[in-house]
């Protein structure tokens, strides 16, 4: 019988050892997602991941479809992104492992969606075929097709969907001069509230970030609608209305948008449509105190997270243009110029820093706001919507 070979005891440990650190060395450390984000690459149907502390981009996740009105939701946890296609498509991401976990073609022309307080259910707004549809956030179930009827069976386009406490979604008629309230808590059987002739045509919306106060645009006149979500038997009223004073509106190239982030203290800072000018609100009031004149057609109107300043961008021909407006002051302090056809902006968390995107110069700056100087670019295809994980704790985003 052949003698086995035989190793002393410390030898045969340290080789242990060393397999041990071998095989920890190759398995990525974990990584949490608070300074993660997606970046959305319209042109090529991709999604970039990246990581806003250190300014890189980290991969791509491809086969999103038609992305050129994409909006994205995030879970609780900031693991997984929900994207919304224009055509239709709801895909859920896991942006840790940069994959698809589940995607279904939910309508025709979708434009944006929201997901519940709980996170338990996510919503999309739609174009084609009118209406929200409600699903299940983990397996992306259809649990609830609330069809925007009105006038003996016509469809309206549904836009400014924001979430509510509870299981709840509000959301405007753009074609009926609505606003609706969803509420879910029985999720096959949801109960809707609804409020009739708020103004014309309301184009997008704002819910505050108590959700006390859904605010919608309105395309089709000067003023928008109000709703206080707190008052035990809730109404609509109109609110600065006649903003235009009588003047010809000019021509609007691109639809402005609203959310929270116009929110700071207790002014809310708004985009004049059809006016180069951006509208400053009293949230105790809801009376007008002020107007800033801006280089151009306001699109997006976006509050630093500390509310010091408001950041703007601005609709063709001034879509290469980026304005910052000290709301102490309330003048502007500096006039950017990042890149041509600036889509998106999106605050870090704490908004030491802001991206923006420049689709048609294929890039993303990062900005310091306290010095309004670039602190890096990066080159990505198309790029447009910027989302950040940390608005998976923010209501309305």
């Amino acid at each position: 019988m052949t003698n086995a070979l035989r190793l002393p005891l410390s030898l045969l440990f340290t080789l242990s050892l060393s397999l041990i650190l071998a095989a920890c060395a190759s398995t990525p450390a974990p990584i949490g997602t608070g300074d993660l984000g997606v970046v959305i690459e319209r042109a090529n149907g991709t999604v970039a991941v990246v990581n806003t502390s250190t300014q890189t981009v980290l991969g791509d996740i491809p086969g999103l479809g038609d992305l050129s009105h994409a909006s994205v939701v995030f879970s609780r946890d900031g693991a997984h992104a929900y994207v919304f296609g224009r055509d239709g498509a709801l895909t859920k991401l896991n942006i840790l492992t940069r994959q698809i976990e589940a995607r279904t073609q939910q309508a025709g022309n979708s434009i944006g969606g929201a997901i519940s307080q709980d996170g338990r259910l996510v919503a999309a707004q739609n174009y084609e075929p009118g209406g929200v549809k409600v699903f299940d956030a983990q397996t992306l179930a259809l649990v609830a097709d609330i069809p925007a009827e009105y006038d003996a069976g016509k469809l309206s386009r549904v836009v400014g969907l924001a979430d509510l406490p509870g299981h709840r979604f509000i959301f405007s008629l753009f074609d009926a001069d609505q606003i609706w309230i969803a509420d879910l808590s029985t999720p096959q059987k949801p109960a809707v509230q609804k409020f009739k002739q708020v103004g014309h045509q309301p184009y997008d919306a704002l819910v505050t970030p108590n959700g006390r106060y859904y605010i919608a645009g309105l395309f089709g006149e000067d003023g928008l609608a109000l709703i206080d979500l707190w008052a035990p038997q809730p109404q609509a009223r109109r609110i600065l209305q006649g903003y235009g004073r009588g003047q010809q509106p000019l021509p609007v190239y691109k639809m402005p948008h609203l959310r929270g982030w116009a929110v700071a203290g207790r002014q809310v800072w708004l985009p004049a449509i059809g006016r180069h000018e951006v509208l400053i609100v009293d949230t105790d009031t809801w009376q007008e105190v002020g107007r800033i004149p801006v280089a151009g057609q306001p699109v997006f109107v976006m509050a630093r997270p500390d509310g010091r300043q408001i950041w703007v961008n601005f609709a063709v021909p001034d879509y290469h243009r980026v304005q910052v407006i000290d709301t102490q002051s309330r003048q502007i302090v500096q006039t950017l110029e990042p890149g041509k056809a600036v889509l998106h902006m999106e605050f870090t968390p704490r908004g030491e820093a802001v991206w923006i995107s420049s689709r048609d110069a294929n890039l993303v700056s990062v900005i310091d706001t306290q010095t309004l100087q670039t602190l890096s670019t990066l080159s990505l295809p198309s790029p447009s919507g910027i989302f950040f994980t940390s608005r998976a704790a923010r209501m309305g985003f």
